[in-house]
């Protein structure tokens, strides 16, 4: 089981307790909101322990908030617009992808190139948060939990991450997607895009959010 990232952030546990109390909440409501232990989200408020990203963004939806917002920080102005060839493509394991959201978001999103056949290894990605995709070109194979799903070109899939899920291309040229993910950029981020991803060239065996077929692997991510 893969260990989870703590945030360290000076005056970030004042700063939950501070967001609880301005939303009416007990901290035993608000722990259960978030799927927290009471005592847990009592370390966090006391500084005791450092929060993880999963537990940053339950309790970022709890108070209505941004995990930017958990933490103090002003973000940076972002440009709303993303032109063409502001786009730099990304390689991984042969599957390609651009990013065409802006940055410091609550989410991602990309259009990924998914490089055709199946003998790629069946890595199983599962991780919090929400994905939606839209196949543009080719069809696909979507396996969520024990179901697999045939997706062609104008179909859609949305479904929590927290489910175990892979997908491989079946048309012989691969196919082409848009592809949205809730989970922050982050040095966690790589549990949703694979490894060793770089720009202009090609990176080692991940895959791209949530949709890589390298190696055979199973990540869990846990809120403590």
């Amino acid at each position: 089981m893969a260990p989870t990232t703590s945030i360290e952030h000076p005056g970030v546990g004042a700063r939950l307790r501070e967001l609880r109390r301005l939303s009416g909440l007990t901290l035993e409501g608000a722990a259960r909101r978030a799927e927290l232990s009471t005592a847990h989200l009592s370390r966090l408020e006391t500084g005791q322990r450092q929060p993880s990203l999963p537990a940053l963004l339950s309790l970022a939806r709890v108070y209505g908030t941004t995990v930017s917002g958990l933490l103090g920080e002003t973000p940076a102005p972002t440009d709303v617009v993303v032109r063409a060839d502001e786009a730099p493509a990304r390689e991984a394991g042969g599957w390609r992808y651009r990013s065409v959201g802006g940055s410091g978001r609550a989410m991602q999103a990309l259009r990924v190139h998914v490089p055709p056949g199946t003998g790629q290894g069946e890595l199983v990605r599962v991780h919090p948060g929400e994905e939606w995709l839209h196949v543009l070109t080719g069809r696909l194979r979507l396996f969520l939990g024990e179901s697999e799903h045939r997706l062609a070109e104008g179909d859609s899939a949305h479904f929590d991450s927290l489910t175990p899920h892979r997908i491989s291309a079946v048309s012989p040229g691969g196919a082409e997607l848009l592809f949205v993910h809730t989970l922050l950029r982050s040095a966690d981020t790589m549990i949703c895009l694979g490894a060793e991803a770089r720009p202009g060239g090609t990176g080692g065996t991940g895959g791209t959010g949530g949709i890589s077929d390298s190696g055979k692997e199973r990540r869990h991510v846990e809120d403590a």
